[in-house]
């Protein structure tokens, strides 16, 4: 699939993606789907289903239909509930866990401040947002760039409490206690559409 390029707030209105930002979402993120506005529409196809949930997941967590493919096919060859071993991958990503634990506003910034060098897991140096952490991995910033995250966290405007990582804001750290249940995770994510999209 080739990069998109167009509006995101609207991409992300027509698949229903809403864990966006650790701010409140202004008026224009919580619009209808791009050209819906309560006009009727014929029910959707099975696949059609299966495609929405997956683009919504994907795009949730910004990777590529490459990369959430893979995801896709390690869950399934691992033991539990395959949707939830994915969801928990996804989960544990070290640019995900920023966001999670208040350090950027998106996960697009997340990942920037990961790509930047600002990160270290276990004190050592991580600059790839997909990196997966492992229980009890420590995340810390680097000493330079603290001031730059303590900024960001006194900025945003929601609470954030996740039960599987503990965050101390003033040290700029964070550690990874465990992956999260299936219900600490998000409950409209309907996964099993996902698996049957790829079970085709």
């Amino acid at each position: 699939m080739a990069k998109y390029t167009g509006p995101t707030n609207k991409l992300f209105r027509n698949y229903g993606v809403k864990d966006l930002s650790n701010r409140k979402l202004t008026s224009s993120m919580e619009q209808n789907a791009s050209g819906q506005h309560g006009a009727l529409r014929k029910k959707p196809s099975d696949y059609a289903l299966q495609l929405k949930e997956k683009q919504k997941i994907r795009l949730t967590y910004l990777v590529s239909e490459k990369q959430f493919a893979k995801y896709y096919e390690k869950a399934s060859r691992k033991t539990g509930v395959t949707g939830t071993v994915m969801l928990q991958t996804l989960e544990s990503r070290l640019d995900n866990v920023l966001f999670r634990a208040g350090f950027a506003i998106t996960r697009r910034q997340a990942r920037q401040i990961v790509n930047h060098g600002h990160c270290l897991v276990n004190d050592k140096k991580v600059d790839i947002p997909s990196y997966l952490l492992k229980e009890g991995d420590v995340i810390t910033i680097k000493d330079s760039s603290k001031k730059y995250i303590q900024t960001v966290v006194e900025s945003i405007d929601m609470a954030l409490n996740f039960a599987w990582i503990t965050v101390d804001s003033k040290e700029c750290k964070i550690t990874f206690d465990r992956v999260p249940n299936r219900e600490e995770m998000d409950p409209e994510f309907k996964e099993q559409l996902v698996i049957e999209y790829y079970s085709k």
